[in-house]
């Protein structure tokens, strides 16, 4: 079937091309990821290095390349609604449930290192939005701050203790030989790429049909489904004994899709934003992580989420979402 064609389809049935859009998304991004990280330890690649690249950015891959394709159709705003969307989504929706489900623990590191660190990330894209415009510059500040994470990451990871706690996400991938996971790697980003556009064409005739902005769909429904993969990541880790490591899954995301998700629309479309942007949807993320941090510090309590907390979080993502929908921008 031409393109045409098909993307004529997606914009007759939005709602469908988004479930399958989703679907085949995430299982491209798996694909991807697995092939990428198998290929690199084909070639002799540390597994630190593979850790603190594939592993770590694959949860974010859905994001980064709905960011990149959305930019692509000068769909800017719906590149921005999903990166801070999917903070507030993985926060509210995917932390939240996944409390109710079981109470979730915080690891020592996430409370030394990565609590901090997304703290940082937080702050610092926050200053590049008070201007009211993201600008390449501030595309620039953001990936600088990407890479000193991952010197830093590099650095703290050099001791073993470090390395062991990367090793076990290495062993789950599989062994691939050198032809299937370029095979795979190809296939998977070529899945992805489509995917992706498949998601901004139909969430692009959803935001006409419902009458609201495409940032209100790349804050919501774009949002959810990119978090899909954070979503089952965290509650199979809760339900398999490992609720320690859901919420270090979680932070680890959220600070990547402020310094490298939202970098991309600032280098590839920059923009003006509305006030609405850094007051209601930033200030609600902020928000989010603000109620993170306190529950880490555990202050008067135990340094869990317990499902009374995890209920307040779902419970403030429910009313965000309508807050949103009803504001229709």
């Amino acid at each position: 079937m031409p393109f045409a064609s098909l993307f004529a389809t997606v914009q007759e049935y939005p709602f469908l091309a988004l479930i399958a859009g989703f679907c085949t998304l995430v299982w491209s991004a798996d694909r991807f990821v697995n092939a990428a990280a198998a290929a690199a330890k084909n070639l002799g690649v540390s597994k630190i290095i593979i850790g603190l690249t594939f592993v770590a950015v694959g949860t974010s891959a859905p994001e980064i390349m709905v960011g990149i394709q959305a930019c692509l159709a000068g769909s800017g705003e719906l590149a921005i609604g999903n990166a801070i969307g999917s903070n507030i989504a993985n926060i509210g929706l995917v932390l939240g449930f996944t409390a109710l489900v079981r109470e979730l623990p915080f690891k020592d590191t996430t409370l030394k290192r990565e609590i901090p660190w997304l703290i940082g990330a937080t702050l610092l894209a926050m200053i590049c939005l008070f201007g009211y415009r993201l600008s390449m510059v501030d595309g620039l500040v953001l990936l600088a701050g990407l890479a000193f994470l991952l010197y830093r990451l590099k650095v703290d990871s050099s001791d073993r203790e470090e390395g062991e706690s990367i090793a076990p996400e290495l062993d789950e991938l599989p062994d691939m030989a050198m032809p299937k996971a370029i095979m795979w790697f190809l296939a998977g980003l070529a899945v992805l790429l489509f995917s992706a556009k498949v998601l901004e064409v139909a969430a692009s005739e959803v935001a006409e049909r419902f009458d609201v902005s495409k940032l209100v769909i790349g804050l919501t429904i774009v949002a959810v489904g990119t978090s899909l993969p954070e979503l089952s990541v965290t509650v199979t880790a809760a339900l398999r004994g490992h609720a320690d490591m859901a919420i270090g899954n979680i932070v680890g995301s959220n600070i990547l899709n402020i310094l490298a998700v939202l970098s991309i629309p600032a280098l590839m479309a920059p923009q003006d934003i509305a006030p609405t942007v850094l007051w209601r949807d930033y200030g609600v993320m902020v928000m989010l992580t603000t109620l993170l941090v306190l529950f880490a510090l555990g202050i008067g309590s135990r340094k869990v989420i317990t499902r009374f907390e995890g209920g307040v979080l779902v419970m403030a993502w429910i009313g965000y979402s309508w807050l949103v929908y009803q504001q229709k921008l």
